[in-house]
């Protein structure tokens, strides 16, 4: 009786650790899971931060199902902090302007894979707008006195907000940098929409401005454009990329890929002033890497 009472311990106490050991099992297979790492992007403020939030929510569920991983994206104040996150490695994807991306392509090897499209095309300008009471219609008119022009600046980082103006207004002999101008003042806004609303208030005489971004803030109502005109108009620009970084698996990419090219929700698309996604490579930003070398921002 002893040895049945003994034995049936004996299978007991196996059957216990057995099942211990698959509970086990499936906690770390669970928790492995749980426990990745999550897929890091990080957003220049294109808009406000309070008026993308919405939208990349969205962007940030389409993608954590593509990815079958959660996805985090967080908007970033300015532009400097997304392209110092990519250099150290604390995200794994970022939306920049093209020049903070050739920035990041210089220090980290960033590799852009996507790109926005508007109306069908991957490109932009840059503008300079100023308020519709202005008699000037053209920048040779805005800058025939220039000491009595207050001029606005987006981000210092934005390629359409401060570099391709910049460089214009450098090659009309009027501008070098924020403290040695002919302006009356120089100010950076930090944003394209509040550059547009401090030329709409007639807090400045002109600023400079992306296009996608002023025209998207003319079709949701958020500046009168009846206040504004447009009196300088840059050469095309290619659109701002999302670009990963240079570790990022292939597999990882082309799923990325394949999320941005199937994105049709407006509120997505409206927050960057775009119709659609398209490919891009580094290649596409050749122009701006040059001409941000010209402005000694990086090195050949």
């Amino acid at each position: 009786m002893k040895k049945w009472i003994l034995t049936i311990s004996v299978l007991l106490l196996a059957l216990f650790l057995s099942a211990c050991g698959d509970d086990s099992t499936d906690t770390e297979s669970s928790t492995g899971s749980t426990n990745e790492e999550p897929f890091t992007i990080g957003v220049i403020p294109a808009q406000t931060e309070g008026e993308m939030q919405t939208a990349m929510d969205k962007l940030q569920t389409i993608l954590s199902e593509e990815l079958d991983r959660e996805v985090e994206i967080e908007v970033y104040p300015d532009y400097n902090g997304v392209v110092e996150s990519m250099n150290y490695d604390q995200i794994d994807m970022a939306y920049l302007g093209p020049l903070t991306y050739v920035i990041a392509e210089a220090n980290s090897n960033a590799k852009a894979i996507i790109t926005q499209l508007v109306d069908g095309e991957p490109f932009y300008n840059a503008y300079v707008i100023t308020h519709t009471d202005n008699p000037a219609t053209s920048l040779d008119e805005l800058l025939e006195n220039p000491g009595e022009v207050q001029f606005a600046f987006g981000d210092p980082n934005s390629t359409s907000g401060s570099l391709i103006p910049s460089i214009e207004l450098q090659d009309r002999g009027v501008y070098e940098s924020e403290q040695e101008n002919q302006f009356e003042t120089v100010r950076f806004t930090g944003s394209h929409d509040a550059t547009a609303l401090a030329v709409q208030n007639k807090q400045v005489d002109a600023g400079a401005i992306d296009s996608a971004i002023y025209n998207q803030l003319l079709e949701s109502g958020k500046i009168d454009g009846e206040q504004l005109k447009i009196i300088w108009k840059s050469e095309p620009l290619f659109q701002y990329p999302w670009a990963v970084l240079e570790s990022t698996d292939d597999e990882t990419v082309a799923k990325l890929r394949e999320a941005f090219l199937a994105i049709e929700d407006p509120e997505i698309l409206d927050a960057f002033g775009a119709t659609g996604f398209t490919e891009a490579t580094n290649a596409d930003y050749e122009s701006i890497k040059q001409a941000a070398i010209k402005q000694g921002i990086i090195e050949e």
